[in-house]
């Protein structure tokens, strides 16, 4: 299959803005600052005529009822609500759908995934079992090309109990990571007080399971990846204005009753107490406090199991204001137009992922995706590639998949690599109280330093 170099991070990063229209407050005044536009640059204009969506009816009854409503609670909404959720019932990934990722764009990149699990795996001692859980799995292809990795290096797993956990609340997906991963369609589990509401067998003779909750997934040595992932978590918006801090919340436009509108609060709300630090310099805020209550999970099993988690996404390190957007059919889409028939996305604080570990897991990163693919040795798995190969169209896609891999102006700056590792990993002293900051001692582990095996 051709895999697409058009990748809705490139145009984010062409973007730099996303706000459109006045700012009003919850009774009509007028803020003192303007949304920036959305529908600038490699964005589309949208029609002012545009469909009301089964999710715009739901979310309208639902703001008439109980009033305006968070960021938060409209991304929830729209992206996976069980009816009319957009993650829930159709595929939109590829040339078809409304972005493409970086395992759809090269193998390579999945294939060098894999092999940092397996260093990792080594590093932790080889133990006997290997839990590889993937959170949002997409079409299943990135696990695919991992498990062609652990296929490849058989003669090194062979004593180790392998198996696949898919973290996936949409149907539709899980069909498709399904028919990825093992070749044909897997009827839903009878049993619907089971965790486990799919399983199946990979195409090498892996045992694959499906949960809808990370909680459900057995404890054990776990290697745990979120590709994309942490990007689609609901967030809360908040700005800063001379009253103090007031959360964005999202309403029904008066002016147009089949709209919506960004307001801001007319008070301080408990998530503005609870969510912006004193110390807080910007003035515009996202927050996300699922990302921060997943990464406080995965910390405290990698801290009691051992394993590591490796999490690849774009974001900042507390230093962005305004990144809430949407896609839809590979162009920039305004976030209040059409919900349920688009992406809706925002930037990973990793600072506040670091923060929510609470100091129970030593972090690395975040690095460039740029540097952690050379650091894995991206340069000589595509000589090898292209030497392998005499086939001129091969060569082009496999130049063209990394050169979007690799790119500044693409992804090779957008993206960045972040890990979550056990203190015991990086040192045999007591040093856990420097291990997040330290870059010498990331020089042992594949990605923050050259891969070297033994």
């Amino acid at each position: 299959m051709t895999r697409l170099p058009a990748r809705r991070s490139v145009l984010a990063a062409a973007l730099g803005v996303s706000w459109q229209q006045r700012l009003l407050h919850h009774h009509g005044v007028p803020a003192a600052w303007r949304r920036r536009r959305c529908s600038g640059a490699g964005s589309k204009a949208e029609d002012s005529s545009s469909p009301v969506t089964p999710m715009l009816k739901h979310l309208m009854f639902k703001i008439k009822a109980t009033g305006p409503i968070t960021v938060a609670e409209y991304m929830r909404e729209a992206l996976t609500n069980p009816v009319k959720g957009y993650y829930m019932h159709h595929d939109m990934l590829g040339e078809g759908g409304d972005f493409v990722t970086s395992p759809e764009i090269s193998q390579i990149f999945g294939e060098l995934i894999g092999i940092w699990y397996v260093s990792e795996w080594m590093a932790a001692g080889k133990p006997k079992t290997l839990q590889l859980v993937e959170l949002g799995p997409g079409r299943g292809t990135l696990t695919d090309d991992i498990l062609r990795v652990f296929n490849q290096l058989g003669s090194l797993l062979n004593k180790c109990d392998i198996s696949i956990h898919l973290v996936e609340v949409s149907p539709k997906l899980s069909e498709i990571q399904a028919l990825t991963l093992t070749g044909e369609k897997i009827q839903s589990e009878l049993d619907v007080t089971s965790p486990v509401y799919m399983k199946g067998i990979s195409k090498a003779g892996i045992p694959i399971f499906w949960y809808r909750e990370l909680q459900d997934v057995p404890q054990g040595t776990s290697f745990y990846l979120a590709h994309e992932f942490f990007d689609a978590l609901p967030i809360h918006k908040f700005q800063r204005t001379e009253q103090g801090w007031r959360e964005v919340l999202i309403d029904i436009d008066p002016k147009a009753p089949d709209k919506l509108r960004f307001v801001l609060a007319p008070s301080a709300t408990p998530a503005t107490e609870y969510f912006i630090q004193g110390k807080e310099a910007r003035d515009h805020v996202e927050v996300c406090p699922d990302a921060g209550i997943l990464i406080q999970k995965l910390a405290c099993r990698i801290q009691e199991d051992g394993g590591a988690a490796l999490i690849a996404d774009y974001g900042h390190n507390g230093n962005k204001t305004d990144t809430f957007r949407s896609f839809r059919s590979h162009e920039l889409h305004d976030v209040l137009i059409a919900p349920g028939t688009a992406d809706l996305t925002a930037d990973v604080d990793f600072s506040y992922l670091q923060t929510m570990t609470q100091g129970r897991v030593a972090t690395l990163g975040p690095l460039k995706q740029q540097e952690f693919l050379k650091n894995m040795g991206i340069d000589v798995r595509l000589q090898v590639l292209l030497q392998n190969s005499s086939d001129t169209a091969m060569h082009k896609h496999l130049l063209q998949g990394y050169d979007m891999l690799m790119n500044p102006k693409k992804m090779g700056d957008r993206f960045n690599f972040f890990a979550l590792l056990p203190h015991q990993r990086l040192a045999h002293s007591d040093q856990k109280a420097n291990l997040q900051h330290s870059k010498s001692l990331s020089t042992s582990v594949a990605g923050f330093g050259e891969l070297v095996w033994k």
